[in-house]
């Protein structure tokens, strides 16, 4: 494994530079006018600079430099691409942004050329290396798009990469992988580095910029993890809740014939936001839910085939009742509603 002192400046300087670069960036949001501007669907009230992951980005993409690998030059490309993407939409953002099947060619782009390189670094024969590539550009695309969809509230996508990267470096621990324990601890230090900005007061949105960033930093270290035989319940417990919130929601609207390709607030979280949950609630409650399940999918590592299917199992209820959760909770809000009424007439 590479050595401690490269993998600790890596992270350190990932978070460093994201809490020095944020006032900056901040103030050249506003001035280039990249502001989100409350609307019907908004979860917030104030116009506020989006684009403020730009400098976790930019830390991530030094971090794959620094470590100087194959899968780590990948990991820059990922992160640098998906990044650039995210940006040109935030700054077209008062014009609607870039159109949505544009956004979707270049990510398709750089999610090819990246799993490409990984594929061709394990040193797998042409088929079955072209498989794994176009599954991994679905999968990368896909979990971009749900990191982006998710990122709705104060301080929920940098409390889940916090978190995920948190849990990567851990895994890069135990398969003695320094490029993941570097990038998940820089992926961990950038977004606890820009918490402050974000998760009480929102002073700046991570904005597409950083959540295509950071979805793609965790996507590329899910593949990195799995192709070092880590299980797959280990390797996507960060990942876990986004996709089911996500997917679960998509085939919702499709199925109640909405235009599922338009914005909503329809997600799970979103949901709870409307039965009168502060952002900080939400945030807290979905990161416990994450963190339970990426201790769940550890029992994969034990060896023990019992105790990772009794895992499993756990792991699907706890997933079904966070997608049942709305219709649970709004139950006594509602009873609650009624009475305050009552009691007033």
């Amino acid at each position: 494994m590479r050595g401690t002192f490269t993998i600790t400046v890596a992270a350190l300087s990932c978070g460093a530079f994201v809490a020095a670069a944020e006032p900056f960036t901040i103030a050249m949001l506003r001035r280039a006018a990249a502001l989100d501007v409350p609307g019907a669907r908004s979860s917030h009230r104030v116009a506020t600079p989006r684009g403020g992951g730009a400098p976790i980005a930019a830390g991530l993409v030094t971090v794959g430099l620094l470590v100087h690998s194959g899968a780590a030059i990948a990991f820059a490309v990922a992160v640098a691409g998906y990044a650039a993407i995210g940006l040109a939409d935030d700054l077209a953002g008062s014009q609607g942004g870039l159109p949505a099947r544009r956004r979707l060619a270049l990510q398709a782009a750089v999610a090819t050329v990246v799993t490409a390189a990984l594929a061709r670094q394990a040193g797998w024969p042409a088929l079955p290396a072209a498989a794994a590539a176009a599954a991994g550009a679905l999968w990368l695309t896909g979990f971009v798009n749900a990191f982006n969809f998710m990122d709705g509230v104060n301080g929920i996508s940098a409390a889940h990469a916090a978190i995920g990267g948190c849990v990567y470096a851990g895994l890069g621990l135990w398969r003695r992988d320094g490029f993941v324990v570097a990038a998940g601890a820089a992926a961990a230090a950038g977004a606890l580095a820009f918490l402050p900005w974000n998760a009480w007061r929102a002073r700046v949105f991570l904005g597409d910029v950083g959540s295509y960033g950071l979805g793609a930093a965790l996507a590329v270290l899910a593949i990195r993890l799995v192709a070092d035989q880590v299980p797959p319940e280990a390797a996507l417990g960060p990942m876990l809740l986004y996709v089911a919130d996500t997917g679960w929601t998509l085939q919702r609207r499709i199925r109640a014939g909405e235009p599922w390709l338009e914005a909503h607030r329809t997600h799970v979280y979103q949901r709870w936001c409307d039965i009168g949950w502060s952002h900080q609630r939400v945030t807290a409650t979905a990161a416990a839910v994450t963190t339970l399940l990426c201790a769940l999918g550890m029992a994969s590592l034990t060896g023990s085939l019992a105790l990772r299917a009794a895992a499993d199992a756990a792991a699907a209820g706890l997933v079904a009742l966070y997608l049942r959760s709305p219709a649970l909770l709004a139950r006594p809000a509602g009873r609650a509603r009624r009475l305050e009424r009552l009691e007033r007439a």
